[in-house]
């Protein structure tokens, strides 16, 4: 499915006395995101957003889109910032080929009688596994490596913002040298001032449930099947979104457990109740569970 066009900003407007400076050091989506968001409610002109691309030219034309202000250097961001947002990006897609790596070996050598080729195979599996763990220490060296980067840039003046999944306060503090630091888990939907946050205890599991990806395969498999029941593509993406949207406004306006709802709409041999069989043989809600511990759990080894 065709990614949806950017959302318009308000022009930029010139930074007044009274508006502070954002800063973002890397220029990722979910930091694209934030600063739509920020530009988008008119919490902060456009014009008081800054970021440095470096050698990612579809990443400064996003942020161009926004109004936002592009540097050079992050060193050039953190001095002209009075809030600096940490979004360096985790580089984690390498760890699948070693799973589907150690898949394939197994079940192509299941039943094969040579002791040797298989030990061979562990052997194999447990070098490229180590390898893996150097990838994902990658990410928060990466942090580090920022971090200590910029500590001479930094002042008590300004405000640390990590956005840095896994990355714990303690930590920022060291390699930062600052203690004005707050931790943060935003999320994509930010872009349309939808977010929400927690305490920082309770960050992994907050970061395995506020995937807003798996709303959107629910709202695509939807359009889907309205497609395959007849519905053209742009009403059944409509339909499906505007369910979506209604559904969770009602549990977040009434307070009623969503147990309580879905019970009020599911009449007794009706439509509802049919499609809700069919989602309790596919296990709907065991995978979406199984989904928010494998996530939480993937944020606590990048910790």
């Amino acid at each position: 499915m065709a990614a949806p066009p950017l959302q318009p900003v308000p022009p930029p407007a010139a930074v007044n006395g009274d508006a502070f400076r954002l800063g973002f050091i890397g220029a990722g989506n979910l930091a694209e995101s934030i600063a739509r968001g920020v530009a988008a409610s008119g919490v902060l002109p456009a014009s008081a957003i800054r970021t440095a691309p470096h050698r990612r030219p579809e990443r400064g034309a996003a942020f161009a889109s926004i109004g936002a202000c592009l540097l050079d250097t992050n060193a050039q961001v953190v001095d002209d910032s009075d809030v600096i947002v940490i979004s360096v990006k985790p580089q984690i897609g390498k760890l699948h080929p070693v799973l589907l790596l150690e898949m394939y070996l197994f079940r192509e050598t299941e039943g094969v009688n040579c002791s040797i080729f298989r030990c061979t195979c562990v052997l194999l599996i447990f070098v490229l596994a180590a390898v893996l763990c150097l990838i994902v220490c990658t990410y928060q060296i990466a942090v580090k490596q920022v971090l200590l980067e910029l500590k001479p840039l930094l002042s008590d003046e300004k405000l640390l913002v990590s956005i840095a999944a896994g990355i714990k306060m303690k930590d920022l503090q060291d390699w930062s040298g600052q203690r004005r630091i707050i931790r943060v888990m935003p999320n994509t939907p930010s872009a349309v001032g939808q977010a929400a946050s927690a305490e920082e205890k309770y960050f992994d599991a907050v970061t395995g449930l506020s995937g807003p990806a798996y709303i959107f395969l629910a709202i695509e498999a939807m359009a889907d099947g309205g497609v395959a029941a007849g519905l053209p593509r742009e009403l059944a993406l409509g339909l499906a979104s505007q369910t979506v949207l209604g559904a969770a406004t009602m549990v977040s306006e009434t307070g009623k457990h969503p147990g309580q709802l879905k019970d009020q709409v599911t009449s007794p041999a009706g439509t509802t109740i049919a499609g809700v069989q069919e989602l309790e043989k596919g296990a709907f809600r065991g995978t979406l569970i199984s989904a928010v511990v494998a996530a939480a759990k993937r944020c606590r080894e990048l910790s």
